[in-house]
This record gives C-alpha cells, sequence and structure tokens, in this order.
C-alpha cells in the first residue's frame, strides 16, 4: 500500500507541475492576443484619423495606402489587405506558421478596424507637428505591443522582421525605420517637403517608442560602490532595503591595495537612500549610477512575468 500510496502522490505532483506550465502558456496567449487586439487598433486610429487627414507618410503599408487613397481612392482597408497577401507567403518560409499566424491576425483585424472606423479627424489637418507627435506615439506604442506579441501587421513590419532572420544584430524597429524612410521618400514627391518633414520627426518619435517596448520598460539603476566601509554599506542595503549585493574583488592600480567593490540593481526610488546612506557613512566613497533597460531575476522580473 505504500509503494501504491507514493506513485499516486507522485503522479498528482507530475500532472499539477504539468497543469501550472499549460496555465502559464494559456496566460501568455491570451496577453499576446490582447497586445494584438489593442496595439492592432492603436495602429489603425493613428492610421486613418490622424496621418490621412494631416497628409502625412510615415512609411509601411499604412503610409503606402494613404498614397493610393489619394492617387486611386483606394480604401485604406482595401490597401492594407493586398499589399500584404504576398508577404504572408515570405513569412511562412522564413519565420514559420506559429508567427505567420498571428501575423495574419494582427493585420486582417487591422484592416477590419481601418474598415469600422469613422471618418474622423482627431487632429486639426493644418497641425501637422501635433498630428506627427500624437501620431507616431499612437503608433510606437501600437506596433511595440504587436512586436511584443510576436507578431507584426504586415507590411514593411513584416518585411523588417523578415529581413532580421539574416541581419540578426539589428532590431526590428531599426530595419522598420529603413524600409518606412523608402516610402516617406515616396510620399515626398506628393505631398511636398514641409510634410515629409513632419513625417522625418513622426518616425524618429516612433522608432524610439517601439526600440523601448521591444528592449523592455522596467527600467532600474546599476550601483557601484567603492569604499573601505564596503562590508558595513552591503549589511545596509540587505536589511534595510532587502536587495542583493554583489562583492567584486579589485586592486587601486595608485594604492596597489586590494578592496571589495560592491555592485547592485535598485529601483530609481532606492537610489537616494543608497546614496545617502553610503555618504554619511564614507565621504570619500566612490560612487557610479547607470541606468538599466531591464532586470530579470528577484525582486523584478520572474520568469513567469517576461
Amino acid at each position: 500500500w505504500k509503494r501504491v500510496l507514493w506513485k499516486k502522490v507522485l503522479w498528482k505532483g507530475i500532472h499539477s507541475v504539468e497543469g501550472g506550465e499549460m496555465d502559464k502558456k494559456k496566460k501568455r496567449l491570451i496577453r499576446d492576443y490582447i497586445y494584438m487586439i489593442i496595439g492592432s487598433l492603436l495602429i489603425s486610429i493613428a492610421s486613418k484619423n490622424i496621418y490621412d487627414p494631416a497628409g502625412l507618410i510615415i512609411g509601411g503599408v499604412s503610409g503606402i495606402s494613404i498614397i493610393l487613397r489619394h492617387l486611386f481612392g483606394l480604401p485604406l482597408w482595401l490597401s492594407n489587405t493586398v499589399i500584404n497577401i504576398p508577404l504572408f507567403g515570405l513569412g511562412y518560409i522564413t519565420k514559420g506558421w506559429k508567427f505567420i499566424a498571428r501575423t495574419i491576425f494582427a493585420t486582417m483585424l487591422c484592416s477590419l478596424i481601418l474598415y469600422l472606423l469613422p471618418d474622423y479627424t482627431l487632429i486639426p489637418a493644418d497641425d501637422l507637428f501635433l498630428a506627427s507627435v500624437i501620431g507616431a506615439i499612437l503608433m510606437g506604442i501600437g506596433c511595440g505591443l504587436v512586436f511584443a506579441a510576436s507578431s507584426t501587421t504586415g507590411g514593411t513590419d513584416l518585411m523588417a522582421a523578415i529581413i532580421q532572420t539574416k541581419f540578426k544584430h539589428i532590431s526590428i524597429a531599426k530595419l522598420l525605420q529603413f524600409c518606412d524612410g523608402a516610402v516617406v521618400l515616396w510620399g515626398l514627391q506628393l505631398f511636398g517637403v514641409t510634410k515629409a518633414c513632419y513625417a522625418i520627426v513622426s518616425v524618429y518619435v516612433f522608432t524610439k517608442l517601439c526600440d523601448s517596448f521591444i528592449d523592455g520598460m522596467h527600467f532600474a539603476k546599476a550601483v557601484t560602490i567603492i569604499s573601505s566601509k564596503g562590508e558595513e554599506i552591503s549589511q545596509w542595503i540587505m536589511q534595510e532595503l532587502d536587495r542583493g549585493v554583489t562583492g567584486i574583488s579589485a586592486k587601486g592600480m595608485y594604492t596597489r591595495q586590494g578592496i571589495t567593490m560592491l555592485y547592485c540593481v535598485l529601483s530609481p526610488r532606492e537610489v537616494t537612500r543608497v546614496k545617502d546612506q553610503v555618504y554619511s557613512m564614507d565621504d570619500k566613497a566612490f560612487f557610479i549610477i547607470s541606468d538599466v533597460r531591464e532586470v530579470h531575476g528577484e525582486g523584478f522580473i520572474n520568469q513567469n512575468e517576461d
């Protein structure tokens, strides 16, 4: 009976672990599709209700669709759909079905939202600066959310993702900037130099926001402390802030003396407390603070939240 009991306990434990992994996958899947829905909505609003009325071409299929609408009267949703069809096949070959399935979902969703959105101008068409900035914010956040869900909205987004399979050292946002630049040059001939210049401003803001979403928005501060009171400082940080500290053996090349260099990662609001405490213990301490884009580990981002 003991053997049977152990088998039941072990079997239950295995299934509970598998169930936990399934729950995590389901949560990630739900999160990804929420990202794609919100991202597609923001991209569509920026394209139809801000960029199109202002005549701003920032690139991408949205920019091409705006050009085609002004030249031939084609609706945005139709151009967005037709242009992406040949790219889906190329994306399937280079990125696989899982990636392209999400891209098809996001692209078709964008086309549907563009079809349903009313022809309403959110920003006055003559306020080009405001239109370029607000449009870039919505577009950057939208594309960032879609990219974070391992998808694209098709067009130059998909083209950039395909190109990155060959040039992995270049971020998608940078490749997207290059592709969009070509579309902006096309728009220059149709809408003039002034609007093209505002479009360049919009592309820059959009790229920065998109990069931030892809690289991570969980900012922190990395602190390096060189002090003769390293033991006391590390104990204070661990006890008062509940943060881990790493001691690195170092040697001063001028004094030729060994010393323990402290390294820790803190939230921005904790840095001021540490600075005050360090200088109260050792007013000659050498203190370095640097920005950290994203931190994984205990006290910051857990693996399950990634």
